[in-house]
């Protein structure tokens, strides 16, 4: 039939009729299984083949019914996202990032929020199992053994959470922890105040280990304030026991809880970062906003986003699927994966730190050489410095 298609898509009486696979086959010379295929499993077809009926279905305005090729393919084309607290302005823009890739690959996403509660975790993870074909599990409150079991009845990608022989996309908060007590003790800080997130978090955990060594290794005091809530009410109700502990400076468990220690310090009087240097982690939006401007870990989570979904999709979803649950997936010889991606982190320096108590006086700078104060600058002499300030 060569490249043409031939398009009836209107009933004897001209009132417009729903176009079906059979009409895509016949209008693109191909059998039904062919057009099935096209939609469903596209490497499986000709190249040629492919793209005629796929130009076809075009001109028909053809839409395969998801529901029906789910029927066929074991696969409902649609993921879940499940996040721990979508008020926390760090999981929108993951949250974005993986619905703009999986629209890409022609999957759609469900999102879920579980408000910080493990039990509302699992829950949500069988409630989808047999409504997705997998699940993105983002900074899960839940113990490492259950999600392992969890794991067998819907394939996984946790994100923000290392899971030993599951798939996972990890931000490095431990280097970002690491350059922001580097940085405070740069500054003169020798005793610094770590305020901790939630008990359970795989995040808390990191930060506290690698905060704990770069403080040793600089000569500096490392205080823990914590559990606490990682918000803004979190960091401003610890304001308190921060001014009393007598610290210099403060790494928090995250940004929300960064500016709520801020203003809880403000209305104690205390400023920063003239009494308190103070650094969050995420680099939201808001961290750019505040007054001082926040000095912060910035996270790189719209490419968790991307990386968890591409994740997903290699593991499970883009191999041939059987029966659900139970394990069903992997006894019938589904692919999976026990990959982890570790993604870099960044301090990002602005205005809320500032020298400690144990600062070096600045050294005068040398007089400029040259004819006079139009002198350019060259190479060794220093510049002023524009903008945020990004130390990997």
């Amino acid at each position: 039939m060569g490249d043409t298609c031939v398009t009836a898509t209107t009933s004897d009486e001209g009132a417009a009729v729903p176009v079906t696979i059979r009409d895509v086959a016949r209008a693109s010379g191909v059998h039904i299984s062919t057009v099935s295929r096209t939609f469903s499993a596209p490497h499986l077809v000709n190249p040629e083949t492919r793209v005629r009926v796929l130009a076809c279905a075009e001109d028909l305005g053809y839409r395969p019914n998801r529901a029906a090729r789910a029927l066929i393919t074991g696969r409902t084309h649609n993921i879940g996202l499940i996040i721990a607290d979508i008020a926390n302005p760090f999981f929108p823009p993951l949250i974005k990032a993986a619905e703009s890739q999986a629209r890409h690959r022609d999957y759609h996403v469900f999102v879920a929020d579980t408000n910080e509660d493990p039990t509302a975790e699992e829950e949500l993870v069988h409630a989808l199992a047999k409504q997705v074909d997998g699940v993105l599990l983002c900074s899960p409150r839940m113990s490492n053994s259950l999600i392992e079991q969890l794991s067998r009845e819907v394939p996984l990608v946790v994100v923000n959470r290392q899971v030993t022989g599951l798939p996972c996309v990890l931000m490095d908060v431990g280097q970002g922890a690491r350059s922001a007590i580097e940085h405070l003790v740069g500054l003169g800080h020798r005793s610094i105040a770590l305020l901790g997130g939630p008990r359970s978090s795989w995040t808390n955990r990191e930060m506290r280990r690698a905060a704990g060594a770069a403080a040793r290794a600089g000569g500096a005091e490392l205080t823990m304030l914590g559990p606490n809530a990682p918000t803004e009410v979190g960091g401003s109700a610890v304001a308190e026991q921060v001014r009393r502990s007598g610290v210099s400076a403060v790494l928090a468990y995250n940004d929300l809880m960064a500016i709520g220690l801020i203003e809880g310090l403000d209305a104690l009087g205390v400023r920063v970062p003239q009494e308190v240097s103070v650094v969050g982690v995420d680099d939201i939006t808001l961290s750019r906003l505040t007054r001082p401007k926040l000095t912060t870990v910035a996270t790189p989570t719209g490419a968790a986003g991307r990386t968890a979904v591409d994740m997903l999709l290699q593991q499970d979803i883009e191999s041939p699927r059987g029966a659900r649950g139970s394990g069903a997936g992997t006894a019938l010889g589904v692919r999976r994966t026990t990959a982890q991606v570790m993604l870099q982190t960044d301090l990002v320096i602005r205005d809320s730190t500032g020298p400690g108590p144990y600062a070096r006086p600045a050294r005068p700078l040398a007089a400029p050489r040259g004819p006079g104060p139009h002198c350019p600058a060259g190479p060794g002499i220093p510049t002023a410095a524009t903008g945020d300030a990004v130390a990997s």
